[in-house]
């Protein structure tokens, strides 16, 4: 059965309301209004009349329309729909968010931090389709997890569940999530850019050059630069992606074995670059991971590509 949903998407330098119609296994975005976060009560006026105007335009009314979706960026309490301090959304402090949204249009509106929108939305609408275990990685700036189990999103007793990238891998390594040699430190976008500049600054000062970056450009280098000299076949960017594989693998298997899912969809530059990381992560997972659990475990792209935020938002509201 058709459903239309609305959802609203807050990042730390843009926001969206969306438009979107499900059906089944299929969401459509059908209309969608970005624009810039700025000043925490600036951004809410601009998010509700965005979706005045959403409404209006589409015909939409709490008769016709399922829900509100808002996925934003933690902490915040999904039971309450009350964003707690991101550090990306400074001044948004105790933002009743949901009640704001739901006391504007007459629908039920309903929160979720951003990696566990994005789980629900693979899990319902893409790689992870069909499955009633599943985990989310986003492998992007940083690395955020997003937990479904037994056929439901699974937030923990106060919304921190799925923080993968504060494990630590490594006693020392590059740090993400505040901490040195964490899972996000090696697998993350941040993290393989750390990883660069360690290695290339070794090779500067032994004399070494490299093509793909000069030495004044160490600090601006980043996982692109990376993983497009390694697909071209330089030896030392294909050094740095292997360790950010191997180290990806490590990570994975400690969630093989803890939550025994049937799949873990990974984003943004695994999803990009799969190729160049699944040779050393499966390497590594065949040696760490339980047998068993690996085995009814496949390790997949995600399918949402650069939709995934608008599909994320939309994909809350049908929860």
């Amino acid at each position: 059965m058709k459903e239309n949903l609305l959802g609203v998407d807050i990042g730390g330098t843009k926001c969206a309301v969306i438009f979107g119609v499900s059906d089944g296994d299929r969401l459509t975005v059908v209309d969608k209004e970005r624009f810039a976060t700025t000043e925490v009560n600036e951004t809410i006026s601009h998010i509700e009349n965005a979706l005045d105007a959403m409404m209006l335009r589409h015909g939409l009314t709490p008769d016709n329309t399922r829900a509100v979706g808002i996925s934003c960026g933690g902490p915040l309490d999904s039971r309450r729909g009350v964003v707690l301090s991101p550090p990306n959304l400074p001044g948004w402090d105790n933002i009743p968010i949901a009640d704001i949204v739901q006391r504007r249009t007459g629908l039920k509106a309903y929160l979720q931090n951003d990696a566990n929108a994005c789980a629900m939305a693979e899990w319902k609408f893409g790689a992870g389709r069909g499955t009633r275990h599943m985990v989310f990685l986003t492998f992007g700036t940083g690395l955020g997890a997003g937990i479904i189990a037994d056929g439901k999103i699974y937030t923990g007793a106060n919304d921190n569940a799925g923080e993968a990238g504060h494990v630590r891998l490594s006693a020392f390594g590059p740090v993400g999530y505040g901490k040195a040699g964490s899972f996000e430190g090696f697998a993350s976008g941040g993290g393989m850019a750390q990883l660069a500049q360690m290695r290339l600054k070794e090779i500067y000062q032994m004399g070494g050059r490299v093509e793909w970056c000069a030495p004044d450009a160490l600090s601006s280098v980043t996982a692109r630069d990376v993983t497009e000299a390694a697909a071209a076949g330089d030896a030392v960017a294909c050094e740095i992606v292997r360790t950010s594989a191997h180290y990806l693998g490590m990570g994975l298997s400690i969630i093989v074995d803890l939550l025994n899912p049937e799949a873990i969809v990974i984003g943004s530059i695994f999803a990009r670059r799969e190729a160049m990381f699944r040779p050393v992560m499966e390497e590594v997972l065949r040696r760490e991971a339980l047998p068993g659990a690996l085995r009814v475990c496949r390790v997949v792209p995600a399918q949402l590509g650069e939709s995934i935020g608008d599909m994320a938002a939309l994909s809350v509201a049908c929860s």
